[in-house]
């Protein structure tokens, strides 16, 4: 005879759940099928044996069952024995919301946990329709946890709650199974439990080894620790942290606060409710820094005790990781490509000079790698362990750029991080500190750069004190420094100090056979789709002169990608209005006027356009008033970068610069450049 059971549930996650454990304990002597209550019960049921989930759900049943002829179960529930360690592993004490879709099941279920001896906490039933004190923070739910309130943070699903043995012997019952296949289901149920027990066991025994373990750590550390709980009792106290207070752990653990420690600062501060803090101590003659922070979650507060003397020792240690927080040089010379006889010369040049202690002055064009042959030359020095930091002199104002080099001291100006900050060369100490666009420093930073490659030696703004430093200096300029001596805008001390090594760079116009090299290197970096370049595209990017070199050609490429629509590059996706790829006509009596980058040319127009609103004014146009001028436009620079556009307007023909009342003057070819070139530059005023 054919053995039926018919399960119904109130929810589908329910349903699956109670029908697995059916099965596992009986296995193919009862045929079970179930339905859920939230999906629909699809036919009426005569001449069966009906279980139903719980009580609640017998009136959404009652009109799909002839109960003159069928036999129903109400079962009883219990913990899901799966998931028990979730409920063993709440803090006891803690009030937890116990949370089900109707109040009744949860009462009913924590009733039962109760029962079952598990009350090491306090729990509060909870259905979506009540309410429940606001400051819980943890709520376990069987297979409900979408009821779970919003605002509660700690959502742990405990699993749906198993059928129970007293209704798994009424099933036996009701089927009138023989006593060895009772025999048989009964051991299948304790064989579960056993394998709980075997599962808390193991978990037991890894919790003690995880707790050895982490005591090996804890008493490891240079630091002393303490952890202790809100009550003040000590639950952590470590080896180092023994010998610095003089007191040993089985003596402290279990004890509080202010029986073990006798200082009544130090238990103030220990017991403070500021989440984090830290303060210096003298303990037993020897200085400590303690530092306090709150595991909010485990109602702990960790505190660790650091030698501030052997803090000073570690000092060097901890400059050296300065690399991981980006103060790294990021080249070799394996990261510069290149296969012409003039890079591969510059490169055996650079890695004889990377030997050196000594100072270096590399010249190169905008775009020729001068940052690249700084970084790959650090790397292969002795110094390649140590820090490298990178700055572009031109880039920033000259107080700025000032702090930023020297460091300064707490309060030496208004706006000065509290308790002073180190400047670049302190932070380089032991490496090398990059300094690009050195040409456009100003004569005052100037001065003070000289005093550090002499005295190897610095002051901090605000300081009295001089620090030494041990940084090699590595320069990098785009300008002709001597005409700067000449002009008195460089001094020629320094020159001579940061050119005792010098190393010029090639244009990319001067190995245009790498271009093939480097464009494939590009597309690599790009993950492009490009597979073929037409040769009249290659032939076109080796003859432009590429003022902008290695960069520009980079932009350029990046340009071509971007508008190619299919995987090869032809001579239309070169950029229109580039004057890299535009035909000049050379006739009798004319002339090219020189190329000028598209960044520039907003600068220049902007400058311009300012000497002519001086000219009519009547007004000397001094650095300074172009200065305050061009902070109202798109394009404010600094008193140094204005300097250096002058001089480079001054080589263009654009600029008079002369000495004294006059200041600087536009020429009559600089009105010309202006009046084609203003219309071609947005410029916000």
């Amino acid at each position: 005879m054919k053995r039926e059971l018919i399960l119904l549930a109130g929810t589908k996650e329910t349903e699956r759940a109670l029908k697995e454990q059916l099965q596992s304990v009986f296995g193919e002597l009862i045929d079970i099928t179930s339905y859920a209550c939230d999906e629909g019960i699809p036919m009426y049921f005569t001449n069966k044996l009906i279980v139903y989930s719980s009580a609640l759900i017998a009136p959404e049943v009652k009109e799909y069952i002839d109960f003159g002829s069928c036999t129903i179960i109400k079962a009883r529930r219990t913990v899901n024995y799966e998931y028990i360690d979730r409920i063993f592993e709440l803090p006891p004490g803690k009030k937890i919301l116990y949370v089900n879709d109707f109040i009744e099941t949860a009462q009913e279920a924590v009733s039962t946990l109760k029962r079952l001896g598990i009350d090491h906490v306090d729990y509060i039933p909870y259905s979506p329709t009540g309410d429940y004190p606001r400051q819980i923070d943890i709520a376990i739910s069987p297979g409900e946890t979408a009821s779970i309130p919003p605002s509660v943070p700690n959502k742990i699903d405990i699993g749906v709650r198993l059928i129970d043995l007293n209704t798994i012997m009424k099933i036996i019952y009701h089927f009138q199974l023989s006593e060895q296949l009772t025999f048989d289901i009964t051991d299948r149920y304790t064989r579960k439990i056993i394998e709980l027990s075997q599962k808390l066991g193991a978990i037991n025994r890894r919790a003690k080894t995880l707790n050895k373990f982490l005591n090996k750590v804890v008493d490891g550390v240079n630091d002393g620790i303490l952890a202790f709980q809100e009550d003040g009792e000590i639950t952590v106290f470590n080896e180092v942290l023994e010998r610095m207070v003089g007191i040993t752990a089985n003596h402290a653990k279990g004890k509080k606060l202010n029986r073990v420690f006798k200082n009544i600062e130090l238990n103030h501060f220990l017991t403070s409710q500021h989440d984090e803090d830290q303060q210096y101590f003298t303990l037993r003659q020897q200085n400590v820094m303690v530092y306090r922070f709150r595991l909010k979650a485990e109602g702990v507060i960790v505190a660790t005790f650091k030698d501030m003397e052997e803090t000073i020792e570690m000092e060097k240690v901890r400059k050296r990781e300065l690399q991981r927080i980006g103060y790294i040089a990021k080249y070799t010379f394996d990261s510069i490509l290149g296969k012409s006889a003039i890079i591969n010369e510059t490169k055996m040049i650079a890695k004889k000079l990377a030997q050196s202690e000594l100072p270096v002055l590399i010249y190169g064009e905008t775009g020729t790698g001068k940052e690249l042959f700084s970084s790959a030359m650090h790397n292969d020095s002795s110094r390649k362990n140590s820090p490298y930091l990178a700055v572009n002199c031109s880039a920033l104002p000259e107080d700025l750029l000032e702090s930023e080099l020297f460091g300064y001291e707490d309060g030496a100006f208004t706006g000065a991080k509290k308790g002073g900050k180190k400047g670049l060369f302190e932070q380089a100490d032991g490496g090398t500190l990059f300094l690009d666009e050195i040409g456009d420093i100003s004569l005052k930073l100037q001065a003070r750069l000289l005093r550090v490659l002499q005295e190897m030696e610095i002051r901090r703004i605000g300081g009295n004190k001089n620090i030494p430093v041990d940084v090699r200096i590595i320069a990098a300029t785009n300008r002709d420094l001597q005409s700067l001596i000449i002009e008195g805008t460089f001094r020629e001390d320094l020159y001579h100090r940061l050119k005792v090594l010098s190393l010029q760079l090639p244009s990319l116009r001067d190995r245009s056979e790498d271009i093939p090299l480097l464009i494939e290197n590009f597309l690599r970096m790009e993950h492009s789709k490009i597979t073929t370049i037409d040769g009249a595209v290659l032939d076109a990017l080796k003859k432009a002169p590429w003022s902008g070199n290695i960069r520009e050609l980079k932009n350029t490429l990046l340009y071509m990608i971007t508008v190619a629509e299919q995987n090869w590059l032809t001579i239309h996706q070169l950029p229109k209005n580039d004057y890299n790829f535009i035909e000049k006509e050379h006739t009798k009596g004319t002339f090219s006027l020189p190329s000028i980058s598209m960044s520039k040319t907003g600068e220049y127009v902007n400058i311009l356009t300012a000497l002519v609103e001086f000219f009519e004014e009547g007004k000397r146009a001094s650095r300074q008033k172009i200065y305050s001028s061009l902070q109202r436009t798109s394009t404010p620079l600094s008193v140094q970068q204005i300097r250096t556009r002058l001089n480079e307007l001054k080589d263009l023909g654009y600029v008079m610069i002369q000495r004294g009342r006059v200041g600087t003057e536009i020429t009559p070819e600089g009105v010309t450049w202006l009046n084609n070139n203003e219309e071609k530059v947005l410029t916000i005023r």
